[in-house]
């Protein structure tokens, strides 16, 4: 159905649409507020009924603790009783059992017993910077420590300033992995994310200098020479590699991922407004990211977006996932604030909500799927069951606010007001 004759132009201005997105936000909280806590430190996956997962020594990933960190620390914003505790339980977390007090850095991931992947990740060390700085904003009293010390890992162990950009990954040692050959976007553009997040809390112009930097290479440059395609995988001089596979396509999909592109499409104007609007290519870029995705990437059949494209746009992995939803709708909702009126973004804002609200929103059980078929049936080949709830709850909330900064920037800026 198309709204390009309807009188209201954006649904995000609609009082009701403006509650029922509040109404989802407030049923996340409420899936994961009372049941994710681990005991023996982090939070557990939950099953599809909000169960912790089978198993009697569960993993433990730091982008996990770090995303509850960063999403409670919003709750906590916005005035929800308990949401500190959480905050409390992941940053001690991250501090006494992540931190890696001999060498340095953060480790993957920790079980009961302690360590149990010791490798230090750059995209994990991105999602601490994001949940420092988050913590920073409310007041936490091992967000200022925290944020130092990952600050200063990021610039002497990763950042790569010949490139303006960060290196993937090192053993627990600072070692090189598989040669130290692999360089990859999904890792910078999280960083992208916490970067600006740590310029809000901080006001530190460097922050915001290498954010425009990974900004520059990864989108001006690279995927502006390949269409707006985003590549994925490179090696250190950042050759783009159209053949790498890895196993582990939760983390290194091939080819290309629509998801991302959209991802990138609300960074890159969020990028756009922090930096004074000084960059001009931003503001297109941002938009032939969002059209291409949707345009490639739509499944104009079934819905939702196809996982990954090959290199010749092809559907490549046809399972749907939550995330790339998510990213679509706060992408659509920055480009139409800033943008001149276009009624395919509208449209298309409209589809995904709708899409989400008839598929990926777990209304026998609460949550989201986050993952369903081809036919949108719910599965689970990437991902066992419900463990996140960062991707839903910003969608949920970037809606409600001006697009002119990130949720606790403006979360704080409208006094906790909705």
């Amino acid at each position: 159905m198309s709204d390009t004759d309807k009188a209201l132009k954006f649904w995000s201005d609609l009082p009701y649409h403006r509650r029922w997105l509040l109404d989802q936000a407030e049923g996340l909280m409420d899936f994961f507020q009372y049941r994710a806590i681990n005991p023996k430190g982090g939070f557990y996956d939950l099953g599809d009924e909000g169960h912790p997962l089978p198993g009697t020594n569960p993993l433990r990933g730091i982008h996990a603790s770090a995303r509850m960190v960063h999403c409670f620390s919003i709750a906590y914003m916005l005035g929800r009783p308990g949401a500190g505790d959480l905050i409390d339980h992941g940053m001690n977390f991250l501090w006494n059992g992540h931190r890696d007090q001999k060498n340095g850095g953060y480790v993957w991931s920790m079980n009961d017993d302690g360590p149990a992947d010791t490798n230090k990740q750059g995209y994990g060390h991105a999602f601490v910077l994001l949940a420092a700085s988050s913590a920073k904003i409310i007041g936490h009293p091992l967000a200022d420590k925290m944020l130092a010390d990952i600050t200063q890992v990021l610039e002497t162990r990763f950042w790569d300033k010949q490139h303006g950009a960060i290196a993937e990954e090192f053993t627990a040692d600072w070692g090189p992995i598989d040669g130290g050959t692999y360089r990859g976007q999904n890792s910078n553009m999280h960083l992208t994310e916490a970067l600006m997040a740590a310029y809000e809390a901080t006001g530190e112009q460097h922050y915001l200098d290498k954010a425009e930097s990974i900004a520059d290479l990864i989108i001006r440059r690279l995927a502006g020479s390949t269409g707006f395609r985003v590549g994925e995988h490179f090696d250190t001089s950042w050759t783009l590699n159209k053949d790498y596979y890895h196993p582990d396509e939760m983390f290194r999909p091939a080819g290309t991922t629509p998801g991302h592109a959209l991802e990138w499409a609300r960074l890159t104007l969020q990028l756009w407004v922090l930096g004074g609007k000084k960059h001009a290519w931003m503001p297109d870029a941002a938009k032939n990211l969002f059209v291409q995705a949707v345009s490639l990437g739509w499944d104009k059949e079934k819905g939702g977006f196809f996982y990954t494209l090959d290199w010749d746009d092809r559907p490549a992995k046809t399972n749907k996932l939550w995330w790339p939803m998510c990213e679509a709708a706060g992408a659509a909702h920055f480009i139409n604030q800033h943008l001149p009126h276009d009624p395919f973004l509208e449209d298309s804002y409209r589809l995904i909500w709708s899409t989400i609200a008839n598929r990926f929103i777990d209304h026998k059980n609460g949550g989201w799927h986050e993952e369903l078929t081809e036919d949108l049936v719910p599965a689970h080949t990437l991902f066992p069951g419900k463990g996140d709830i960062y991707h839903a709850f910003q969608a949920c909330l970037i809606p409600l606010y001006p697009a002119d900064g990130s949720l606790t920037k403006m979360i704080g800026k409208a006094g906790g007001q909705i």
